[in-house]
């Protein structure tokens, strides 16, 4: 039994340390391109950008499987085709494909209710009032449309050419922006919780 708990608690600390590795890689990735382009060939990045999708992959709680596996082997999927095409390109596209997956599953929940960001909210506040699951989707198609905007400005700036801007687009920019959706949904939420009656 104590084995049996140890294992399982091993098993769950390594998944953690693996997804903060693979989170600050992903957000790391585009500076170690742009820092790195002269020195380090693109089948290496496009190597590493597998490897991140591929984590991604195998650590999915088995709650959100369902959800996220298919849009990250079809990113697994997409990567290596780019790169047959173009490698360079392809070594540009790892923050390109990361936000359609999140596009796509935030996008898909609105036709699967509830919406992603309700099952969110449903963890830490249980039941939702109506105004809740509104607010709830409607955010979710907020972050549907930024997340898509986002994956065609850094597209276009990889198919342009342009690394200095994709890198600051990609590596700075957009993180600011998500940053700043955060905020304001943290300020929304305290308004209309206050509004539900809720602490």
């Amino acid at each position: 039994m104590f084995s049996m708990r140890f294992m399982h608690w091993l098993r769950n600390r390594l998944t953690a340390v693996v997804v903060a590795v693979v989170f600050v890689l992903s957000v790391a990735y585009p500076a170690v391109v742009y820092f790195t382009r002269e020195r380090i060939g693109p089948l290496a990045f496009i190597g590493l950008a597998e490897l991140l999708l591929l984590l991604r992959l195998l650590t999915l709680p088995a709650t959100q499987a369902r959800d996220w596996r298919p849009a990250l082997l079809g990113a697994l999927l997409l990567l290596p085709l780019l790169a047959v095409l173009d490698a360079g390109l392809a070594s540009r596209f790892y923050p390109v494909l990361l936000s359609l997956v999140f596009a796509t599953v935030f996008t898909l929940s609105l036709w699967r209710p509830p919406s992603l960001i309700e099952r969110l909210a449903r963890l830490r506040h249980g039941d939702l009032p109506p105004e809740g699951q509104v607010y709830c989707r409607r955010l979710t198609i907020v972050w549907a449309t930024w997340l898509f905007a986002n994956a065609v400005i850094a597209a276009a700036l990889a198919l342009a050419g342009a690394d200095d801007y994709w890198a600051l687009w990609t590596g700075l920019v957009s993180y600011i922006v998500m940053g700043a959706l955060f905020a304001g949904d943290y300020l929304l939420r305290q308004t209309i919780y206050r509004f539900f009656g809720r602490a």
